[in-house]
């Protein structure tokens, strides 16, 4: 068998790896975009009353979909993908521990999910991140 032939079974592979992710990547990034962050600006009941609840004022619920809305767009942009994901899983810890602590417990494993999405994608995408610390001599 050349080498060739062994290294396509691993190509198909990456490829289909890669696929895989930029779709969840796309998906989490709509997800945070228009379901996340989009009612936190826009100033939804909901999301006032959740921030009400929180207790630490409205200005904290623009931070967080700021951080939300600047996470997603860079988990499309290849070389900030990384450094976006792990930002992310910052804004799912403080997440689960306010469903935890004040809101409702059984909801924090929802941003558990997207925290162990958001570690998969850092893990995956860091060459590409390498690249960009690379070019600044990082």
């Amino acid at each position: 068998m050349s080498t060739a032939t062994r290294s396509a079974p691993t190509t198909n592979r990456r490829r289909a790896t890669d696929i895989t992710l930029w779709t969840v990547q796309i998906l989490l990034a709509a997800f945070l975009l228009f379901a996340s962050a989009a009612p936190k600006f826009a100033g939804q009941r909901d999301a006032v009353e959740t921030f009400t609840k929180i207790g630490w004022g409205q200005w904290f619920r623009y931070l967080t979909g700021t951080c939300e809305a600047a996470g997603a767009i860079g988990l499309l942009i290849p070389r900030l993908a990384t450094p976006a994901a792990i930002g992310l899983v910052g804004v799912m810890i403080g997440a689960v521990l306010t469903q935890l602590l004040v809101l409702a417990p059984v909801w924090a494993l929802m941003p558990a999910g997207f925290a162990v999405l958001f570690v998969i994608i850092a893990r995956y995408r860091r060459p590409q991140a390498t690249a960009l610390l690379d070019r600044f001599g990082l």
